[in-house]
C-alpha cells in the first residue's frame, strides 16, 4: 500500500482522536514504528492491521471508522487542498459524481505509483445512481460513502448514500440525490484565498 493511504489514516486517528490514541492504535497494530513515511510502499497487512486496532480500540465498527476516514478527508482543515481538487470535477454535486470516473488518472498525474480505485458510475435516473469502486482495499467503498457525504455537504446537497455491498469484485455505493440545493454549501472559489 502506499505510504500517503497510510500516512492519510494515521493523521486521520490523530486529528481526531488525539496522538496518544494513535500511539496506542500504532502498537496495537504492531507497527514497530510511529510514523508511515508518505512516499514509501508498506505491506497491505499494515494497513488492515491499523484499521482494525483503531475500530477496537474507538468501539466502533471497521466501517464506521473507514467512513470517517472518507468525511475526513474532504472536511478537515489540513486537507483544504484535496476538498479544493475535488471541488474542480464540477459545479454541482452531480456533476462531481460524473467526474469521479477520472480521478485515478488525475491522481497519477501528481503520483504515478499512487493506488487509487477505478470508479464507474451509472445513471439510473430521477437522481439514483449506482458509483462502483474497485477494491483497493476491502472497505474502500465505506471510505467512499464518507467522502460523497462530506462533498454533498459541501456542495450543499441533500443525498442518501449507502454501501450497496459487493457486486463483481467491486464495492457499490448508491447515491440518491434528493435536492440539489439543499442549503448554501461551503464557499469555493477556483483562485487560492489570499492570491
Amino acid at each position: 500500500m502506499h505510504g500517503l493511504i497510510n500516512r492519510s489514516i494515521q493523521c486521520f486517528l490523530r486529528d481526531t482522536y488525539g496522538a496518544c490514541a494513535w500511539q496506542s492504535i500504532a502498537s496495537a497494530a504492531g507497527l514497530g514504528f510511529d510514523n508511515f513515511e508518505p512516499l514509501l510502499r508498506y505491506d497491505d497487512g499494515l494497513t488492515h492491521a491499523v484499521v482494525a486496532a483503531a475500530a477496537k480500540q474507538l468501539a466502533r465498527s471497521r466501517e464506521t471508522v473507514l467512513e470517517d476516514l472518507g468525511t475526513y478527508l474532504v472536511s478537515h482543515p489540513n486537507l483544504e487542498g484535496l476538498r479544493r481538487l475535488l471541488r474542480f470535477g464540477g459545479v454541482n454535486f452531480v456533476e462531481f459524481l460524473h467526474s469521479m470516473e477520472d480521478l485515478p488518472e488525475h491522481g497519477r498525474l501528481g503520483l504515478p505509483d499512487l493506488d487509487v480505485p477505478e470508479f464507474a458510475l451509472e445513471d439510473l435516473a430521477d437522481g439514483r445512481f449506482l458509483l462502483r469502486v474497485s477494491q483497493l482495499v476491502p472497505g474502500i467503498g465505506h471510505v467512499v460513502v464518507g467522502l460523497l457525504r462530506a462533498m454533498a455537504d459541501d456542495y450543499g446537497a441533500l443525498v442518501l448514500l449507502d454501501h450497496g455491498g459487493i457486486d463483481d469484485g467491486r464495492e457499490v455505493v448508491t447515491v440518491h440525490l434528493l435536492d440539489h440545493a439543499h442549503s448554501a454549501g461551503r464557499r469555493f472559489e477556483l483562485a487560492m484565498p489570499g492570491g
